[in-house]
């Protein structure tokens, strides 16, 4: 078991997971955080608490408490990081180069005079940016880096709300990119519209991903499409699924009604009806979307 908290470096900003470490920490309270370029000012979110199962993880350690002297420093970065966007977006219009700024990084831990500003941009290709690296960095008098990221990475540095109508997923939790495929959209019978299916990025929603392995379970458990079960009110054909409700929908023999049935009272059922009748056994065959003939 080990003491963890959640932090963030800007506002409904990505978490990331820290070591409280000796200190007392509570939800609002300034810390310093070790990151590549030294101790940085964030944001407590989420209060220390013991997890199971992280004893191996290597979670960075908290410093401490920020002081009003990190605090000042660390407003002082925010203003210089919005001047390096300004300053980049107008050399850029002025070169001409297709490109969009999406985030700015501004490292001032090598010293009061050798400060080093990262910027991360998107383009449709390569971009010869030779020339505006030499502008930037006699405009700021600091050293540049230009950084070409990818359209998922470029929407969890810019945020926003997807379709849920939450934060996104790559802009506030996930620490980690996972692939998404067609296959898991169609095995949970979604649209094969792009613009349904894609997210901010342009890319297949990561939440499609979430909910695959629940459509796996529930299709390797319940009744085939097709199949046949025994009700109380008799015999019943399987027209459907709806893995949300852990439900199937049935179709009536004899009056032909289409209703709603637990996945656990069909799946007794079937089994029932296939224990008294074993010629009658349907054939298990591919499940198809709810409306698809059979």
């Amino acid at each position: 078991m080990r003491s963890v908290m959640a932090v963030t470096f800007t506002p409904h900003g990505l978490l990331s997971y820290v070591d409280p470490g000796p200190f007392e920490v509570k939800v609002g309270d300034h810390v310093l955080v070790p990151t590549e370029a030294g101790p940085e000012v964030a944001q407590c979110v989420w209060a220390p608490e013991d997890v199971d199962g992280m004893d191996d993880s290597t979670l960075p350690v908290c410093v401490g408490l920020a002081s009003a002297e990190d605090l000042a420093r660390d407003a002082v970065n925010r203003k210089r990081r919005a001047e390096v966007r300004v300053v980049a977006n107008r050399l850029i219009r002025r070169h001409r180069l297709p490109m969009k700024v999406v985030g700015v990084d501004w490292l001032d831990q090598a010293g009061p005079t050798n400060h080093e500003a990262v910027i991360y941009f998107t383009a449709p290709g390569r971009v010869d940016f030779r020339v505006l690296v030499s502008d930037l960095a006699r405009s700021l008098n600091a050293r540049v880096d230009l950084r070409q990221v990818g359209s998922r990475d470029a929407a969890r540095l810019i945020g926003g709300v997807g379709h849920c109508g939450r934060d996104l997923c790559c802009a506030s939790f996930k620490t980690e990119i996972e692939a998404v495929t067609l296959r898991m959209a169609r095995d949970q019978h979604l649209s094969p519209n792009p613009l349904a299916i894609s997210g901010a990025c342009g890319k297949l929603m990561c939440c499609v991903k979430y909910e695959h392995p629940l459509y796996v379970e529930f299709t390797e458990n319940a009744p085939a499409i097709g199949s046949t079960v025994l009700t109380e009110d008799g015999p019943a054909k399987v027209i459907g699924h709806s893995v949300p409700s852990d439900s199937v929908v049935l179709r009536m023999a004899n009056s032909g009604e289409v209703t709603p049935c637990l996945r656990a009272d069909a799946c007794a059922a079937r089994a029932a009806y296939e224990a008294n009748n074993p010629t009658r056994r349907p054939t298990r065959r591919r499940n198809k979307g709810v409306g698809d003939k059979t």
